[in-house]
């Protein structure tokens, strides 16, 4: 084949070398030239002199003329990038990878795979008892023969069609697909091919997980017809083990707060107020008891923070350990996928069905979970972040009945620990990093959502999204085009040395119990990627409303962190009471 001709190299760089050559090198073309560039829409010295606030660089002159040509062919470089068209579901070729010593050690002991702990159904006196049965009690049912999967389908049809006008918590429902599935596993069951304690068992999927042959919205305005053909890996597996997916549940627009594009998630125990997100519908619909169990995701604080406003039960998971294939992307090195239930129990078990490597997510890990782990939780070494519980919570209350809320709610804390001790568990207190900036390191989760919706924000679609306000996506994703690559990188790498740091620091224990939200805690460990458990452990005087604590675990440290989760919510029944759902008064 000939050689295809090309024309002389007129390139910026290439023009300056020879007029220098030539002798032309008077600041008179420099000027000419930079006048040139400002007229085609380039980089100027000007304009670089503007923009060195943002690396915390001061230059002089020469050194931004220097810069010129390069800066102008990176920029060049960059609007031919933009021109590719790139799905979500495409992630960059970093994977980011829980560091400690738990993520490197001999995997535990697989544990057995199947039945629930527990194993009769209890006494179901009515429609409403059986609807707010726990996974455990509602597969005990099913396996006895004392209910089919058909009726509970039903129950949890009619209730979420009942009360989703007033908790604006589903986006979609899956009926046609939902009575096909519930039927089969009815089938199967009464032909002896049990698959395990969700076969049969009515759900809900956070709006984000896709499902072929229905809407997958995100929640947000521009996508609220959208299609994908590809399955989420969770729901795959769900499929795998019998469960009956019964709707896409709301999820505040592109996985922030409890706002989507039809409004506004509802908290079961006060519809004056959200569920908070951005697992808004999975909590709101768990907690009112319209479905069975569900399925939320975290990138940082969205399973922990609506199941602490809606009073459910959540485990995030260590990050790695369920595939995200076929899951809106917000945060490659943050994102997260784990259940919404009623009991510790619950939670273990979906987390036994949906975790494990998948090719498709090349962050996945094959790490066994042992469930029922066979070990007596009080054995194991349980800690407590004692500067968390002494932390003054009234500051930045609105007012005199917010600074009492937050005080009982402290209250609660404390009378966890206490419930704790009397179960018989030995508490040691524990101190977290603090020798390196947390809060600063919240640019990473907003440079990779800046990437994975720069298209939205360059299409200026992005103004369809119901919330625009100062502390939204619209406004955030602009910020993170700001973020310089360098700092980016430095975020990570300060990042790894937080990790190490915590790894250190949880040496000594295999659990720790930490308010839910105290000082920057969410935040770090949903950038070091360890697991927790939330649950209800309270609820407020003056509005009757949940309260929650939380129980973390180490790397991969599931079993151990639920086992003891498990053991103080056994000793409690804070996750038993039914919420009031009442409509709105506005």
């Amino acid at each position: 084949m000939a050689k295809r001709f090309r024309g002389p190299d007129w390139s910026r760089r290439r023009i300056l070398k020879l007029l220098s050559a030539a002798g032309v090198g008077s600041a008179v073309f420099a000027r000419a030239l930079t006048t040139l560039a400002a007229e085609k829409g380039q980089v100027t010295p000007k304009m670089i002199r503007q923009a060195e606030w943002i690396s915390g660089l001061e230059m002089d002159d020469q050194k931004r003329k220097l810069m010129l040509s390069g800066i102008n062919e990176t920029y060049e470089g960059y609007e031919k990038l933009r021109a590719v068209v790139i799905d979500n579901s495409v992630p960059p070729p970093l994977f980011f990878r829980p560091l400690g010593t738990e993520a490197g050690s001999a995997p535990p002991r697989r544990g057995l795979k199947g039945m629930p702990s527990t194993g009769r159904a209890t006494a179901i006196l009515g429609p409403d008892d059986l609807a707010f049965a726990t996974v455990t009690e509602l597969a005990a049912r099913i396996r006895e023969g004392k209910s089919t999967s058909k009726e509970l389908t039903q129950l949890y049809l009619k209730r979420l069609r009942k009360f989703d006008p007033v908790l604006k918590c589903v986006i979609t429902y899956t009926e046609e697909l939902a009575l096909e599935q519930a039927e089969r596993a009815d089938r199967e069951i009464a032909a002896g091919q049990y698959r395990g304690p969700l076969h049969g068992i009515p759900y809900g999927a956070k709006d984000i997980l896709a499902v072929p042959g229905y809407r997958t919205t995100w929640g947000a305005t521009p996508f609220r017809e959208q299609e994908l053909q590809e399955k989420s890996a969770v729901i795959e597996k769900l499929e795998a083990a019998g469960a009956v997916l019964v709707a896409k549940l709301s999820v505040g627009a592109l996985a922030w707060g409890d706002v989507w594009f039809d409004g506004t998630t509802k908290n079961p125990w006060n519809t004056e107020q959200g569920s908070s997100g951005s697992s808004a519908g999975p909590a709101s619909s768990t907690a009112a008891g319209l479905v069975g169990f569900s399925i939320g995701t975290e990138t940082w604080g969205s399973i922990v923070s609506p199941c602490t406003r809606c009073g459910a039960t959540g485990l995030r998971p260590t990050f790695g350990r369920v595939s995200r294939h076929g899951t809106m992307a917000l945060a490659w090195s943050m994102d997260k996928i784990g259940p919404i239930t009623r009991s510790v129990e619950d939670c273990a078990l979906v987390f036994q069905a949906i975790h494990g490597a998948d090719r498709r997510d090349p962050t996945t890990v094959d790490r066994p979970f042992p469930w029922p782990s066979g070990r007596d939780p009080k054995t194991l070494r349980i800690g407590y972040v004692e500067s968390l519980f002494e932390e003054d919570r009234t500051e930045g209350a609105e007012d005199e009945q917010e600074k009492a809320d937050r005080r009982e709610w402290r209250d609660f804390d404390f009378r966890t620990l206490e419930t704790l001790r009397e179960i018989g568990f030995r508490l040691r207190p524990i101190r977290l990093p603090d020798r390196y900036p947390v809060g600063p390191l919240a640019h990473i989760l907003t440079a990779e959502a800046a990437a994975a919706f720069d298209q939205l924000t360059r299409s200026g679609m992005d103004a369809q999204l119901v919330r625009q306000e100062e502390f939204a996506w619209p406004n955030f994703f602009r910020q993170g085009q700001l973020v310089p690559a360098v700092e980016y990188l430095r975020a990570n790498r300060i990042r790894t040395l937080v990790m190490e740091e915590m790894d250190r620091a949880l040496s000594e224990v295999d659990v720790y119990i930490t308010p839910s939200f105290g000082g920057d805690h969410l935040l770090l460990t949903n950038l070091t990627g360890h697991p927790c458990v939330v649950l209800p452990n309270g609820f407020r005087t003056s509005t009757g409303t949940p309260t929650s604590i939380t129980f973390m675990g180490k790397l991969f440290g599931e079993a151990e962190v639920l086992e003891v989760a498990r053991t103080y919510q056994e000793a409690t029944d804070y996750h038993r009471q039914k919420p009031p759902i009442k409509k709105p008064t506005t």
